[in-house]
C-alpha cells in the first residue's frame, strides 16, 4: 500500500467496505444522557432506535475530534513508515478539521520525513464518503499521495449536497444553519430545501409544500445539475425514513437510467443536527455546482 487513507465516521462508509479497503475511520463522539458514545461499526448502528430517541425529545450533544485523538490514530502509521491522506468532515460545520491541522503540525515535527496531506471535504455523510471512495479508487489505480489529494481537492468542488429535514429545530439548536434569516417553519407542511455551499456550510435554498413535492424538487435539481445524470454516481442518506430514500431513488431512475446508488442510514453525529426524517442526495456536477 503506497499510503494510508483516513477519514472520520461522518463519511458514513460501511464497515465492510472500510475493512476491505484498509480504510482507517476515526470515530466522532456523541453524548446521550451524559454518556459518551460512538459508532465505529455501521453494522451495529440501530438507526430506528436512535432517531426515535431524538423524536421523543432526547437532547443529544456531540464533540469534535481533538488533536490528541488524531495523533493516536496517525502516529502509529507514520512511525511505521507510511504517509497519510486524511479526508475530513467539512470545516464549515465542525471544528474537527482544524484539530487535524494541529495534529499534523505536531506529527511532522516528530516525523519530518513523512507526508501527511489533509483534505477538507466541505461535506458530510455520503458527500464526504463519496470523496473517500474516489480516493480509495485513486490509490488502487496507483496514483501517488499528492496526485490523489489534488484530485480529491478538485472533486469536492463538483460535489452537490441537497437535502430536506422535517424540523429545522435541530439545525438551529446546533448552530449548523448559516443563513438563519431564510428559516421556514414546518407549519402548513412547508418543507425546507437545504444544501452545502461553496464553503461547506449548510444553507437554505428554498421551501416546498409537502414531502412528495420536496423529493421531486430534489430530483429536478439532480437532472439539472448532474454531469451526465444517466451515468451519475449518486448516494442517498436518510434519518430513519428508508421508504422515502427508496422512493427518491425510484424517482431518479424514472428520469435517468442510473444503475444503482448507495443508500445509508445517516450516522448519529451529523444526524443529530438534522433530526428524524432527514433525507439527502449527493452527486457530482461541474466545478461551479455548489453555487447553484
Amino acid at each position: 500500500m503506497s499510503f494510508a487513507i483516513i477519514t472520520d465516521t461522518s463519511a458514513n462508509i460501511s464497515t465492510p467496505i472500510a475493512k476491505a479497503e484498509n480504510l482507517i475511520v476515526i470515530p466522532l463522539s456523541y453524548y446521550v444522557g451524559g454518556e459518551e458514545k460512538s459508532c465505529p461499526d455501521t453494522e451495529k448502528f440501530n438507526s430506528a432506535a436512535y432517531y426515535e430517541l431524538l423524536k421523543n425529545g432526547e437532547k443529544i450533544t456531540t464533540s469534535q475530534i481533538n488533536p490528541q485523538k488524531y495523533i493516536e490514530y496517525m502516529e502509529p502509521i507514520v512511525k511505521d513508515g507510511q504517509d497519510i491522506l486524511f479526508i475530513g468532515m467539512s470545516s464549515g460545520i465542525s471544528g474537527s478539521f482544524s484539530s487535524s491541522r494541529i495534529a499534523r503540525e505536531q506529527l511532522l515535527k516528530d516525523y519530518p520525513e513523512r507526508k501527511i496531506c489533509l483534505v477538507d471535504s466541505l461535506a458530510a455523510s455520503m458527500g464526504e464518503g463519496m470523496l473517500v471512495l474516489k480516493a480509495l479508487k485513486c490509490r488502487s489505480e496507483g496514483m501517488s499521495l499528492e496526485e490523489t489529494a489534488d484530485f480529491i481537492s478538485k472533486e469536492r468542488l463538483r460535489l452537490y449536497q441537497i437535502f430536506t429535514v422535517d424540523d429545522l429545530m435541530y439545525l438551529r439548536r446546533g448552530g449548523r444553519l448559516s443563513n438563519a434569516v431564510a428559516l421556514v417553519g414546518t407549519i402548513l407542511h412547508i418543507k425546507p430545501v437545504l444544501k452545502g455551499d461553496e464553503n461547506g456550510k449548510i444553507v437554505t435554498t428554498g421551501k416546498v409544500r409537502g414531502r412528495k413535492a420536496v423529493m421531486q424538487h430534489i430530483v429536478d435539481k439532480f437532472t439539472q445539475l448532474a454531469v451526465k445524470p444517466e451515468s451519475s454516481e449518486i448516494a442517498i442518506s436518510h434519518a430513519n425514513c428508508q421508504e422515502d430514500a427508496k422512493t427518491l431513488l425510484n424517482l431518479i431512475k424514472e428520469k435517468c437510467n442510473i444503475s444503482d446508488a448507495f443508500i445509508v442510514d445517516h450516522e448519529p453525529v451529523t444526524g443529530s443536527y438534522l433530526g428524524p426524517g432527514a433525507l439527502a442526495l449527493y452527486f457530482f456536477g461541474d466545478e461551479n455546482v455548489r453555487l447553484a
